[in-house]
């Protein structure tokens, strides 16, 4: 079997020329060949999937009127006939982005119509960096707007720390800008949409955990969709074991031993996985709530140690119940976390507390 498709792939000569296609027709005609033959110049294949749709939006800019105005009106024609992936049609969004910050009058109405092919999430962020209280005001008008990926714009776009998105220092610092489009946004009717505002407050949540617990519980309707946002919201909380965050979700001090935890083999070797077993047992007099989880802590070069905690089960356990849990830990090698050889361990934590540790080494 071979290896998957990287994203960057679904970028291909078709799809370029879907847009090359679509900006000719608006234009009145430009040589596509041409177009689609700069786009896939010698750098392309050693491109990254960021650096392929910028390059498009480079190459298909030098092709319009030197204008901006009119050539973004040719992008926005475009962008009604454009028959592509939206991998590729990013590339509308990355347009405005590189040429069109200075022209927010012309731009933003742009993006409203472009976020519907693909998200402008990312494009949005230097207008927000540029003109805080424009956007404030923008993303709060989009949040009210009848199409739910317009809307899903105004919170996922104003997200302090939107993953591959440009950092917006500010409101990590000072996220009070962010909250009316969230309480707006809330009980969206689109899942989209609220799993949306959940993970911006989980963004929020690592800079200013109190606000996010508090406004969570003020927020409570007792609504299953409203459990689910704020689950996936505090998720980063409860994986520290956060006082506020597990207490909201019915999560007391546990009451229980964690006995027979091993991992084995005791040995395990990189590109593999080792196994977790542990047997969790109730020691209270009524049933307890109880989130199982378990923390690796990876060893690094710094000598540290890197924590990564990981989810385990949730449960309801009664009076002197056991638990035995069995998790695999790979030791694969990943683009987010190297596994070096050396002493590791595992924490077993429940309900935020760690109540058992075991060790284990890692070979090559």
């Amino acid at each position: 079997m071979g290896d998957a498709p990287l994203l960057k792939d679904f970028i291909d000569r078709e799809s370029v020329a879907a847009v090359a296609r679509a900006v000719s027709t608006a234009a009145g005609g430009l040589n596509e060949d041409e177009v689609v033959g700069q786009v896939l110049d010698d750098e392309w294949e050693d491109r990254a999937l960021k650096q392929r749709i910028r390059h498009i939006a480079v190459t298909v800019r030098a092709f319009l009127p030197e204008d901006y105005g009119q050539a973004l009106t040719i992008m926005r024609a475009a962008a009604q006939v454009v028959d592509a992936g939206w991998m590729s049609v990013w590339a509308f969004n990355d347009f405005v982005e590189e040429y069109g910050v200075d022209q927010p009058d012309l731009s933003l109405p742009a993006l409203e119509q472009f976020t519907k092919l693909a998200s402008a999430e990312f494009a949005v962020r230097p207008f927000i960096a540029r003109y805080p209280d424009r956007m404030a005001a923008q993303m709060l008008e989009w949040a009210r707007d009848e199409d739910p990926l317009v809307r899903r714009l105004a919170s996922e776009g104003f997200r302090p720390r939107l993953p591959w998105g440009m950092g917006l220092p500010a409101l990590k610092q000072d996220p009070s800008p962010i909250l009316p489009v969230l309480a707006e946004l809330r009980q969206d009717p689109s899942e989209d949409v609220r799993r949306s505002v959940a993970n911006n407050l989980n963004d929020i949540s690592k800079d200013h955990p109190e606000l996010v617990v508090d406004l969570l519980a003020v927020w409570g309707d007792g609504t299953p969709e409203m459990e689910a946002l704020t689950k996936h919201a505090l998720r980063t909380l409860l994986k520290k074991g956060h006082p506020g965050a597990l207490q909201l979700l019915g999560f007391g001090a546990a009451d229980v031993n964690v006995d027979e935890v091993v991992v084995t083999p005791a040995q395990g070797r990189i590109g593999e996985h080792v196994t977790l077993e542990f047997t969790v047992t109730s020691t209270a007099a009524d049933t307890q709530l109880l989130m199982v989880d378990y923390a690796v802590v990876f060893q690094n070069v710094s000598g540290t140690g890197s924590r990564k905690v990981f989810k385990g089960t949730v449960a309801d356990l009664g009076a002197g119940e056991s638990l035995k849990l069995r998790r695999k830990m790979s030791l694969a090698q990943q683009t987010t976390r190297r596994i070096i050889p050396g002493p590791h361990s595992v924490d077993v934590q429940v309900n935020g507390a760690v109540l058992a540790s075991a060790q284990f080494d890692v070979v090559e």
